[in-house]
């Protein structure tokens, strides 16, 4: 069995969607010093590989502390949208997305990551795309890309009033596209907040 991460490492500068917070790791003791070595983090909880809940656009919406585990974890399915940015539906036409599914994005533009241009021009999904995994009753939809859309948010609001948690700022999808069977274990840190920095883990089912 192999395992691929598709998670950034979060390191002691980190860019941050504009009009966020800085994002900082600092070190505050050293072993050569302390007898031991330890870090302070200052973050945002949408920075990085992060995931969102609904309460972060949904007044009544659920904090990530409230769901179950098993909605962290599930059969992964990856849409490569190839060199468009038009993430529209027709890309959905020859997959195969059931109830429980994490589909995941897949564009490119985590190589832009840590540039200007990330968070400047990126991709957004079409609202077909994201009724249409609605009405297939997936878990969760991730990207490689800062948002699935702008302001007003309505694609957010679309997915998080039917319980899909977003995930943002993915990273490695490349590394999916040879294998059809894999899970998909996305494990946020249980802050009762709006959002949590998520560890993704693509578990590969069959290696030749």
């Amino acid at each position: 069995m192999k395992y691929i991460d598709l998670t950034h490492t979060f390191k002691k500068t980190m860019p941050v969607f504009p009009g966020d917070t800085e994002a900082k790791l600092e070190q505050v003791a050293f072993f050569e010093k302390n007898s031991y070595n330890s870090f302070h983090v200052q973050t945002g909880m949408h920075v990085g590989t992060h995931m969102d809940a609904p309460f972060h656009m949904l007044a009544e919406g659920k904090k990530l502390s409230e769901f179950n585990p098993d909605k962290f974890i599930g059969r992964g399915k990856i849409i490569d949208t190839g060199v468009s940015k038009d993430i529209d539906v027709n890309l959905l036409k020859n997959h195969d997305i059931q109830n429980g599914d994490i589909v995941l994005v897949y564009t490119g533009h985590d190589q832009t990551f840590g540039t200007e241009e990330y968070y400047k021009s990126y991709p957004e999904i079409s609202m077909a795309f994201a009724e249409y995994l609605v009405n297939a009753g997936i878990k969760i939809l991730g990207l490689d890309f800062p948002s699935p859309d702008g302001f007003p948010y309505h694609i957010h609001k679309l997915l998080f009033k039917n319980d899909i948690l977003i995930i943002e700022n993915l990273t490695n999808l490349s590394e999916l596209l040879s294998y059809p069977d894999f899970n998909i274990i996305a494990l946020p840190a249980k802050f009762e907040a709006a959002g949590a920095p998520v560890r993704v883990i693509a578990q590969i089912l069959y290696v030749k």
